[in-house]
Protein backbone atom coordinates (compact mmCIF):
# COMPACT_ATOMS: atom_id res chain seq x y z
CA UNK A 1 0.00 0.00 0.00
CA UNK A 2 3.00 2.33 0.36
CA UNK A 3 5.79 3.34 -2.01
CA UNK A 4 9.01 1.37 -2.01
CA UNK A 5 11.81 3.18 -0.20
CA UNK A 6 15.44 3.21 -1.31
CA UNK A 7 18.87 3.82 0.18
CA UNK A 8 21.60 6.33 -0.65
CA UNK A 9 25.18 5.55 0.39
CA UNK A 10 27.34 8.66 0.36
CA UNK A 11 30.64 9.94 1.70
CA UNK A 12 34.15 10.95 0.73
CA UNK A 13 36.01 9.24 -2.10
CA UNK A 14 37.72 6.03 -1.05
CA UNK A 15 35.52 5.33 1.98
CA UNK A 16 34.03 2.13 0.60
CA UNK A 17 30.75 3.13 -1.03
CA UNK A 18 31.13 0.94 -4.10
CA UNK A 19 32.56 -1.89 -2.00
CA UNK A 20 29.60 -1.67 0.39
CA UNK A 21 26.86 -1.77 -2.24
CA UNK A 22 28.67 -4.47 -4.23
CA UNK A 23 28.91 -6.61 -1.09
CA UNK A 24 25.24 -5.94 -0.37
CA UNK A 25 24.32 -7.08 -3.87
CA UNK A 26 26.50 -10.19 -3.62
CA UNK A 27 25.06 -11.19 -0.27
CA UNK A 28 21.50 -10.67 -1.46
CA UNK A 29 21.98 -12.71 -4.61
CA UNK A 30 23.60 -15.58 -2.69
CA UNK A 31 20.73 -15.56 -0.16
CA UNK A 32 18.12 -15.61 -2.93
CA UNK A 33 19.77 -18.50 -4.76
CA UNK A 34 20.26 -20.44 -1.53
CA UNK A 35 16.63 -19.92 -0.49
CA UNK A 36 15.12 -20.81 -3.87
CA UNK A 37 17.58 -23.45 -5.03
CA UNK A 38 16.78 -24.68 -8.55
CA UNK A 39 13.79 -22.33 -8.67
CA UNK A 40 16.25 -19.39 -8.86
CA UNK A 41 17.22 -20.38 -12.42
CA UNK A 42 16.30 -17.62 -14.84
CA UNK A 43 16.18 -14.99 -12.12
CA UNK A 44 18.37 -11.90 -11.87
CA UNK A 45 18.13 -10.80 -8.22
CA UNK A 46 20.58 -7.89 -8.53
CA UNK A 47 21.43 -5.38 -11.25
CA UNK A 48 24.39 -2.95 -11.07
CA UNK A 49 24.95 0.13 -13.23
CA UNK A 50 27.17 3.22 -13.11
CA UNK A 51 25.86 6.67 -13.97
CA UNK A 52 28.05 8.05 -16.77
CA UNK A 53 29.35 11.65 -16.68
CA UNK A 54 26.85 14.21 -18.03
CA UNK A 55 24.25 11.47 -18.09
CA UNK A 56 21.10 11.81 -20.16
CA UNK A 57 17.94 9.70 -19.76
CA UNK A 58 18.88 7.62 -22.82
CA UNK A 59 22.42 7.07 -21.56
CA UNK A 60 21.04 5.84 -18.23
CA UNK A 61 18.68 3.42 -19.99
CA UNK A 62 21.56 2.16 -22.15
CA UNK A 63 23.62 1.43 -19.00
CA UNK A 64 20.86 -0.87 -17.75
CA UNK A 65 20.57 -2.47 -21.20
CA UNK A 66 24.34 -3.04 -21.33
CA UNK A 67 24.28 -4.84 -17.96
CA UNK A 68 21.44 -7.05 -19.19
CA UNK A 69 23.17 -7.80 -22.49
CA UNK A 70 20.37 -6.21 -24.51
CA UNK A 71 21.50 -5.07 -27.95
CA UNK A 72 20.85 -1.36 -28.54
CA UNK A 73 20.70 0.05 -32.05
CA UNK A 74 21.88 3.60 -32.61
CA UNK A 75 18.51 4.71 -33.94
CA UNK A 76 16.54 3.31 -31.01
CA UNK A 77 14.65 5.82 -28.92
CA UNK A 78 14.93 6.36 -25.19
CA UNK A 79 11.37 5.08 -24.75
CA UNK A 80 11.95 1.81 -26.60
CA UNK A 81 15.18 1.10 -24.69
CA UNK A 82 13.53 1.92 -21.36
CA UNK A 83 10.53 -0.30 -22.09
CA UNK A 84 12.77 -3.21 -23.10
CA UNK A 85 14.86 -2.81 -19.94
CA UNK A 86 11.82 -2.62 -17.65
CA UNK A 87 10.09 -5.58 -19.30
CA UNK A 88 13.16 -7.80 -18.99
CA UNK A 89 13.94 -6.79 -15.39
CA UNK A 90 10.36 -7.50 -14.35
CA UNK A 91 10.46 -10.84 -16.17
CA UNK A 92 13.74 -11.78 -14.46
CA UNK A 93 12.35 -10.81 -11.02
CA UNK A 94 15.02 -8.29 -10.10
CA UNK A 95 14.87 -7.31 -6.42
CA UNK A 96 17.83 -4.97 -5.92
CA UNK A 97 19.02 -2.24 -8.31
CA UNK A 98 22.44 -0.77 -7.47
CA UNK A 99 23.21 2.58 -9.10
CA UNK A 100 26.76 3.87 -8.55
CA UNK A 101 28.39 7.28 -9.20
CA UNK A 102 25.07 9.04 -8.61
CA UNK A 103 26.91 12.36 -8.13
CA UNK A 104 27.25 12.43 -11.93
CA UNK A 105 23.57 13.47 -12.05
CA UNK A 106 23.72 17.26 -12.24
CA UNK A 107 20.22 18.53 -11.46
CA UNK A 108 21.29 22.06 -12.40
CA UNK A 109 21.37 21.04 -16.08
CA UNK A 110 18.42 20.00 -18.20
CA UNK A 111 20.03 16.68 -19.14
CA UNK A 112 20.82 15.89 -15.50
CA UNK A 113 17.33 16.81 -14.35
CA UNK A 114 15.79 14.62 -17.05
CA UNK A 115 18.14 11.74 -16.12
CA UNK A 116 16.94 12.12 -12.53
CA UNK A 117 13.37 11.83 -13.78
CA UNK A 118 14.36 8.71 -15.72
CA UNK A 119 15.79 7.13 -12.56
CA UNK A 120 12.59 7.97 -10.68
CA UNK A 121 10.54 6.43 -13.50
CA UNK A 122 12.61 3.24 -13.45
CA UNK A 123 12.24 2.93 -9.69
CA UNK A 124 8.47 3.19 -10.08
CA UNK A 125 8.16 0.69 -12.92
CA UNK A 126 10.63 -1.90 -11.65
CA UNK A 127 9.54 -3.71 -8.45
CA UNK A 128 13.00 -3.53 -6.87
CA UNK A 129 14.71 -1.65 -4.07
CA UNK A 130 17.04 0.99 -5.49
CA UNK A 131 20.37 1.63 -3.74
CA UNK A 132 22.27 4.70 -4.93
CA UNK A 133 25.89 5.53 -4.15
CA UNK A 134 27.92 8.67 -4.77
CA UNK A 135 30.41 11.19 -3.42
CA UNK A 136 28.88 13.76 -1.04
CA UNK A 137 25.54 13.76 -2.83
CA UNK A 138 24.06 16.55 -0.68
CA UNK A 139 26.95 18.88 -1.59
CA UNK A 140 26.58 17.95 -5.26
CA UNK A 141 23.02 19.32 -5.24
CA UNK A 142 21.17 16.02 -5.55
CA UNK A 143 18.65 17.10 -2.90
CA UNK A 144 18.16 20.61 -4.25
CA UNK A 145 15.00 21.92 -5.90
CA UNK A 146 11.74 20.11 -6.53
CA UNK A 147 13.38 17.04 -8.05
CA UNK A 148 15.91 16.90 -5.23
CA UNK A 149 13.13 17.03 -2.66
CA UNK A 150 11.46 14.08 -4.36
CA UNK A 151 14.70 12.10 -4.11
CA UNK A 152 15.21 13.10 -0.48
CA UNK A 153 11.65 12.01 0.32
CA UNK A 154 12.11 8.56 -1.20
CA UNK A 155 15.52 7.55 0.15
CA UNK A 156 17.21 7.14 3.49
CA UNK A 157 20.87 8.16 3.64
CA UNK A 158 23.84 6.27 5.07
CA UNK A 159 27.15 8.11 5.36
CA UNK A 160 30.48 6.36 4.88
CA UNK A 161 33.57 7.61 6.69
CA UNK A 162 37.20 6.53 7.02
CA UNK A 163 37.86 3.97 9.75
CA UNK A 164 38.73 5.68 13.02
CA UNK A 165 41.57 4.44 15.20
CA UNK A 166 41.01 6.10 18.55
CA UNK A 167 39.21 3.56 20.74
CA UNK A 168 39.79 -0.13 21.31
CA UNK A 169 36.62 -1.00 19.41
CA UNK A 170 37.64 1.19 16.47
CA UNK A 171 41.07 -0.41 16.33
CA UNK A 172 39.48 -3.85 16.35
CA UNK A 173 37.17 -2.93 13.45
CA UNK A 174 40.21 -1.75 11.51
CA UNK A 175 42.09 -4.99 12.27
CA UNK A 176 39.07 -7.03 11.16
CA UNK A 177 39.10 -5.21 7.83
CA UNK A 178 42.82 -5.86 7.37
CA UNK A 179 42.31 -9.52 8.30
CA UNK A 180 39.61 -9.91 5.65
CA UNK A 181 41.96 -8.55 2.98
CA UNK A 182 44.81 -10.71 4.25
CA UNK A 183 42.63 -13.84 4.11
CA UNK A 184 42.08 -13.18 0.39
CA UNK A 185 45.81 -13.21 -0.38
CA UNK A 186 47.21 -16.19 -2.30
CA UNK A 187 50.90 -15.65 -1.64
CA UNK A 188 52.85 -18.87 -1.04
CA UNK A 189 55.18 -17.58 1.68
CA UNK A 190 53.07 -14.90 3.35
CA UNK A 191 52.75 -15.40 7.11
CA UNK A 192 49.08 -15.11 8.18
CA UNK A 193 48.51 -12.30 10.64
CA UNK A 194 51.59 -10.30 9.69
CA UNK A 195 49.50 -7.56 8.09
CA UNK A 196 47.20 -7.34 11.09
CA UNK A 197 50.26 -6.65 13.25
CA UNK A 198 50.95 -3.63 11.05
CA UNK A 199 47.50 -2.16 11.69
CA UNK A 200 48.85 1.11 13.12
CA UNK A 201 51.26 1.61 10.24
CA UNK A 202 48.56 0.79 7.66
CA UNK A 203 46.16 3.27 9.27
CA UNK A 204 48.84 5.96 9.11
CA UNK A 205 49.50 5.21 5.42
CA UNK A 206 45.81 5.16 4.41
CA UNK A 207 44.14 7.49 6.92
CA UNK A 208 41.59 4.72 7.49
CA UNK A 209 40.20 4.76 3.94
CA UNK A 210 39.23 1.30 2.69
CA UNK A 211 40.03 2.30 -0.90
CA UNK A 212 43.57 3.30 0.02
CA UNK A 213 44.02 0.16 2.13
CA UNK A 214 42.90 -2.06 -0.74
CA UNK A 215 45.27 -0.19 -3.07
CA UNK A 216 48.34 -0.59 -0.89
CA UNK A 217 47.69 -4.27 -0.08
CA UNK A 218 46.98 -5.12 -3.71
CA UNK A 219 50.07 -3.24 -4.88
CA UNK A 220 52.24 -4.99 -2.31
CA UNK A 221 50.82 -8.38 -3.31
CA UNK A 222 51.64 -7.74 -6.96
CA UNK A 223 55.15 -6.62 -6.02
CA UNK A 224 55.61 -9.78 -3.92
CA UNK A 225 54.67 -11.91 -6.94
CA UNK A 226 56.93 -9.97 -9.32
CA UNK A 227 60.01 -10.04 -7.06
CA UNK A 228 59.43 -13.68 -6.11
CA UNK A 229 59.25 -13.11 -2.34
CA UNK A 230 55.60 -14.26 -2.22
CA UNK A 231 55.13 -12.39 1.08
CA UNK A 232 54.15 -8.88 2.14
CA UNK A 233 56.37 -7.12 4.66
CA UNK A 234 56.56 -3.56 5.90
CA UNK A 235 59.54 -3.07 3.58
CA UNK A 236 57.35 -4.11 0.64
CA UNK A 237 54.55 -1.80 1.75
CA UNK A 238 56.98 1.14 1.93
CA UNK A 239 57.62 0.80 -1.80
CA UNK A 240 53.93 1.15 -2.70
CA UNK A 241 52.56 4.59 -3.43
CA UNK A 242 49.01 5.38 -2.38
CA UNK A 243 46.62 8.11 -3.47
CA UNK A 244 47.48 11.74 -2.85
CA UNK A 245 44.69 12.23 -0.29
CA UNK A 246 46.14 9.51 1.92
CA UNK A 247 49.67 10.86 1.48
CA UNK A 248 48.56 14.38 2.44
CA UNK A 249 46.83 13.03 5.55
CA UNK A 250 49.96 11.10 6.53
CA UNK A 251 52.14 14.20 6.23
CA UNK A 252 49.65 16.19 8.28
CA UNK A 253 49.68 13.57 11.05
CA UNK A 254 53.49 13.64 11.08
CA UNK A 255 53.54 17.43 11.38
CA UNK A 256 51.07 17.29 14.26
CA UNK A 257 53.24 14.76 16.13
CA UNK A 258 56.39 16.89 15.96
CA UNK A 259 57.21 18.51 19.34
CA UNK A 260 56.73 22.25 19.37
CA UNK A 261 60.06 24.02 19.75
CA UNK A 262 60.14 27.13 21.89
CA UNK A 263 61.97 30.10 20.48
CA UNK A 264 65.28 31.01 22.21
CA UNK A 265 64.07 34.53 22.88
CA UNK A 266 60.99 33.15 24.62
CA UNK A 267 63.24 31.07 26.94
CA UNK A 268 65.35 34.10 27.73
CA UNK A 269 62.27 36.12 28.55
Amino acid sequence: MSGRRGLIVTGQAGTGKTTAIAQLGRNHELLVRKRLGPAAAGRLPVVYVTVPPRATPKMLAIEFARFLGLPVARQETQTSITNAVCDLLIKMRVELALVDEIHNLNLATQAGAEASDQLKYLSERIPATFVLAGIDVAASGLFSGVRGQQIAGRYTVTDTEPFAYGTTAQRQNWRNLIASLEDALRLHRHKPGSLVKLDGYLHERTDGAIGSLSQIVRGAALEAIINGSEAITRKTLETIEVDQTAEDARQEHRRNRRPHRRRPDADAA
